[in-house]
């Protein structure tokens, strides 16, 4: 039996993500995109609990920073969103119920809030500059950085950062991350690790059970059984 996903904690940045079955295009025409951003939008109002600090929507997936107030509106706004978008994404196509859209559940990976969550917004809204999609970040006009530039006027209506934005936040966008920062949040999502400093991660994965997330996947589990014999 599958085990059941893990409540989201309450009041927690979360880094939520999904990609399109075997890497498929969610997203093909503009009119695509500016479907999901005005999903996005239906979305805030219908729970207005789940803050949204930023997007990227790129052609196979996309990411969300998303803050919510109660957890359990993490798993319902989501879930929301997701069952909407594939059900309009068919009816548009006329393909209903033709083979999986997504991947899978959504995943999502707690944020500390501090310069983890700056770094986390410059990842996200670089994601079309590193991808060679764009000479500057802001020129992507899917995503909260572009804020609907020349995108059909859509628009989602972003909650203020619990952080303050560094002056000149858009050139620090455009400037490039480090190696070592990029492995570090490419590690949380391959194994939906908490993105902060290691003291913080410690107390996180201690109080949501997250011990797996940190675990060598390659290191054998220990044997619990006692297996000291007397000679």
């Amino acid at each position: 039996m599958p085990r059941r996903a893990r409540q989201p904690a309450d009041d927690c940045i979360y880094h939520v993500l999904n990609r399109g079955n075997c890497r498929m295009d969610l997203f093909s025409k503009p009119s695509d995109f500016a479907a999901f951003i005005r999903l996005l939008e239906q979305g805030r109002r219908r729970y207005p609990g789940v803050r949204i600090l930023g997007y990227c929507l790129m052609h196979n997936h996309w990411h969300l920073v998303l803050w919510p107030k109660v957890g359990v509106d993490l798993s319902r706004f989501m879930g929301w969103i997701s069952t909407t978008h594939v059900r309009r994404w068919r009816e548009h196509r006329g393909n209903v119920g033709q083979g999986h859209l997504y991947q899978g559940r959504f995943k999502s990976f707690i944020v500390q809030e501090d310069a983890h969550l700056l770094t986390l917004l410059r990842y996200v809204q670089a994601n079309p500059l590193r991808a060679g999609m764009v000479k500057r970040a802001e020129d992507w006009p899917w995503s909260s950085l572009g804020y609907g530039a020349g995108a059909e006027g859509v628009r989602v209506e972003l909650s203020p950062w619990p952080v303050d934005r560094p002056r000149q936040w858009t050139k620090l966008v455009n400037s490039a991350l480090g190696e070592d920062v990029l492995e570090r949040i490419k590690k949380s999502v391959l194994r939906g690790r908490p993105l902060g400093d290691d003291q913080w991660v410690r107390r996180v994965v201690a109080r949501h059970g997250l011990e797996n997330t940190v675990r060598d996947p390659w290191r054998p589990k220990k044997d619990r059984r006692s297996k000291s014999h007397k000679g």
